[in-house]
């Protein structure tokens, strides 16, 4: 089964076409809409056959994104990723695949779901192998890849790298963009949940932070 073709159709038939162009405007996205809202797709998501190996599953999900003419077709891409019960499946060997949806998806909505259910819960599982690979991303030439390393910790909670997190957000704190100025200002007011005093004095320390960062990561304290 082309399960591939079976998520097209599915979404074609769950389509609205007057909810669309407003989604569409909403993202400020080139790709068009179908217009099918969060809870329909994920139904969808839920009705859809097993795959049933790995290798179909990266096939799918691989076609879906690359294939894309709607965004809804790469939303379901990253839900199939995301799936728990394809958890086994997932691990260090993805990040190539990551990467190069972070780089082509190059928006908010796409980067920070790998961000945050991709790329953070692999640096918890295997820390020495995603440690050097965050500092990397974090001084690259790409904007989203810099922004996945300011926010990949989002969920991290006491388990945050204090000192990945401090060299993520040196390295792209006096960059004018606002997605990364917004992000370093997410990730400190994230953190704050945990440890206020700490969040306090890195803003303090750190007069370069832009008046947006620094007014997200104090917002709550």
């Amino acid at each position: 089964m082309d399960i591939a073709a079976v998520v097209r159709a599915a979404l074609a038939s769950a389509g609205d076409p007057e909810r669309a162009p407003e989604m569409q405007r909403y993202m400020k996205s080139d790709m068009p809409f179908r217009g099918v809202p969060k809870p329909a797709r994920a139904a969808l998501v839920r009705g859809l056959p097993a795959l049933e190996t790995r290798s179909e599953w990266l096939d799918v999900t691989g076609r879906l994104w690359w294939e894309a003419k709607y965004r809804e077709e790469r939303y379901v891409a990253l839900d199939l990723l995301g799936l728990k019960k394809h958890a086994g499946w997932r691990g260090v060997g993805l990040l190539p695949t990551y990467s190069s949806y972070v780089v082509s998806g190059a928006w908010w909505d796409f980067v920070d779901e790998i961000a945050n259910r991709h790329i953070g819960p692999l640096l918890l599982a295997d820390a020495d192998f995603m440690t050097p690979q965050i500092r990397t991303w974090a001084a690259d030439p790409d904007l989203w890849k810099r922004r996945v390393s300011v926010i990949c910790q989002l969920g991290a909670k006491a388990e945050t790298d204090l000192e990945l997190l401090t060299y993520a957000i040196e390295a792209n704190a006096e960059d004018k963009d606002f997605f990364l100025r917004k992000a370093i200002g997410w990730a400190l007011r994230q953190y704050a949940r945990v440890e206020p005093g700490w969040v306090k004095s890195f803003v303090d320390n750190h007069p370069t932070l832009s008046p947006l960062s620094r007014r997200e990561a104090l917002k709550h304290l």
